[in-house]
């Protein structure tokens, strides 16, 4: 009998890849050769979590693409280490495809090939899902607590690009003897006699009152390289050469400089790729903490480049400065209902043009300073100005022209028969009801077992989480099979003229309407547009839920008799 092989090893794991697949492909020969079997084909992940599902690895998803072919060289799969491939509930998500495609799967936990049919088979899987679960779930605490006390006992730098201002330096062997026969060494921060009297500099100026983007300016105008342009080897994607104002923020706001190490200062975050299909598992997002849960060293690990009073008094200016209260939220110091907020981009440097009043009128206005000029080499004015007075009639008109009528009537059509079609292509003819059907039953059938087993004196921790994973699989199943049933209907003429009729009576109450209401209304239906400041010239273009579009040039005229 002829198998493939699966395994697979994770940075987390800590091990040799070619060691890790050594030992699970002899664990799994060790299974099926007795019964005359021989490996065939292999597929081993390689630097993956385990709490990726199967269509998210690789090797994993190469193999499920073999196991569908017509041409595959294999009957069955074998696993030498069932809590290295399935983690949680991915069992139950994966095997269904084995039985479905007639392929075997064999594992050494069961002793040989699992039975789609016998419940303790599904016990086992199910329970080795868990335990891969909270052995995950167990390193993760065990890396956080250590690196927690490393940091506030010993202090102990724990990698990472040292900040800007300092350079690694040798701090002796590694504590761990077998890391230590190895040649690995501890490293510490130590300042960078360039770069230390910037970062002393950005902390004075800021504390004598001087603003964040001036502090780059001046930095720039001295000729001192920007933290980029300094390292430019760790850097070779960014390009730039002047100091940015988020670069002084960053370094400002960095407590390390006060000689104490800081850890825990951003965490990571596993959320759900896509809450209607759970299959697809999650996907990382770095998120930052706040201050109290930041990890400090007891003493100084390093040498301060300011004082903890200095550090503090930066913070407490930049917390006055840029937010109002504790909300943590800039003010808002305008109530003008600007009718284009955050629809027109300035056509010179692509950026969004802003709001801004001026002599009792409302401007959008783009300025670019000098450095943005020279580092991104292009031609722009220190300030740009667009009156909205001046572009609300055309804008009024252009909207009415193409929204309404006959115009209006061909665009709903059109998107109504891309939205039809793409409808029709996901609606499922094969037996997919059936399948969500058979799956919504097997989960109710999963749940009355494990409720049994619960009254039977099971560990109900345990339970709780197979029954929780089960009614997920069970519910994403009832929501999809609501999708699948009935199948997509295309539009009546009907509706589409009641679509353009309703447009037509939204249009006539344009000119009178609430600024805030028009506004709202631009936003919804589309509305973009670009400035182009030489022919002074608006393009406007409403962009549709298709990925249709249809646009139209404002009348060239004088829109914008302050621009320079």
């Amino acid at each position: 009998m002829r198998f493939a092989f699966y395994g697979r090893v994770s940075t987390e794991d800590q091990q040799d890849p070619q060691a890790s697949k050594g030992w699970q492909l002899s664990r799994a020969r060790s299974l099926i050769e007795p019964a005359g079997g021989e490996v065939v084909a292999e597929f081993f992940d390689i630097g993956l979590s385990r709490a990726l599902p199967w269509k998210r690895r690789p090797e994993a998803t190469r193999l499920l693409d073999a196991i569908k072919s017509a041409g595959r060289d294999f009957e069955a799969v074998v696993i030498g280490e069932p809590q290295r491939a399935f983690y949680g509930s991915q069992f139950g998500m994966t095997f269904p495809v084995f039985v479905h495609y007639g392929v075997g799967l064999w594992v050494p936990e069961v002793g040989g090939a699992i039975d789609p049919g016998s419940d303790a088979h599904d016990l086992v899987m199910a329970l080795y899902g868990g335990m891969s679960k909270g052995e995950r779930n167990r390193i993760k605490i065990r890396v956080h607590s250590a690196m927690k006390a490393q940091t506030e006992l010993e202090g102990r730098y724990l990698g990472g690009r040292p900040p800007y201002g300092y350079r690694l330096a040798d701090a002796g062997p590694h504590p761990n003897p077998g890391k230590a026969a190895e040649g690995k060494r501890l490293h510490q921060l130590d300042p960078d006699p360039i770069t230390a009297p910037i970062v002393k500099r950005i902390f004075e100026e800021y504390a004598a009152g001087r603003g964040m983007t001036s502090i780059a300016r001046g930095l720039t105008q001295d000729d001192i390289a920007c933290p980029s342009a300094y390292d430019r080897a760790r850097n070779p994607h960014r390009n730039t050469q002047v100091w940015e104002t988020t670069a002084v923020r960053a370094i400002l706001q960095n407590p390390r400089y006060t000689g104490h190490q800081v850890w825990n200062r951003a965490r990571t975050d596993e959320v759900l790729i896509d809450v209607d299909d759970v299959a697809l598992g999650h996907e990382s997002r770095h998120r930052w903490n706040d201050p109290s849960k930041w990890i400090w060293s007891r003493i100084q690990s390093h040498e301060p480049l300011i004082s903890t009073d200095l550090y503090e008094q930066a913070q407490r200016t930049i917390k006055k400065r840029g937010t109002n209260g504790t909300a943590g939220k800039a003010p808002r110091h305008t109530g003008h209902p600007y009718l284009f907020r955050g629809l027109i981009t300035c056509g010179v440097c692509d950026r969004k043009m802003v709001g801004n009043p001026n002599h009792g009128r409302l401007y959008y206005r783009c300025t670019a300073s000098r450095d943005y000029v020279r580092q991104h080499q292009i031609s722009h004015p220190p300030a740009l100005y667009l009156r909205e007075d001046q572009i609300t009639t055309p804008i009024d008109r252009f909207l009415r022209q193409e929204l309404t009528g006959t115009a209006l009537t061909d665009n709903i059509r059109r998107v109504a028969e891309a939205q039809y079609r793409e409808a029709l292509a996901a609606h499922d003819t094969a037996g997919e009801v059936e399948r969500l059907r058979q799956t919504i039953a097997d989960a109710d059938t999963k749940i009355s077992r494990y409720r049994a087993t619960l009254d039977a004196g099971g560990d109900p921790a345990l339970i709780a989480d197979w029954i929780s994973e089960t009614t997920t699989i069970k519910k994403t199943a009832q929501a999809r099979l609501g999708l699948t049933e009935a199948p997509p209907q295309r539009m009546t003429t009907d509706q589409i003229d009641a679509i353009a009729e309703a447009f037509d009576d939204l249009f006539r109450l344009l000119r009178d309407a609430d600024p805030r209401d028009k506004a709202e209304l631009y936003s919804r239906i589309g509305l973009r547009m670009t400035y182009r400041p030489g022919p002074e010239t608006l393009i406007a273009e409403v962009c549709t839920p298709a990925s249709s579009r249809v646009f139209d040039w404002c009348p060239r005229g004088d829109l914008n008799p302050h621009a320079r």
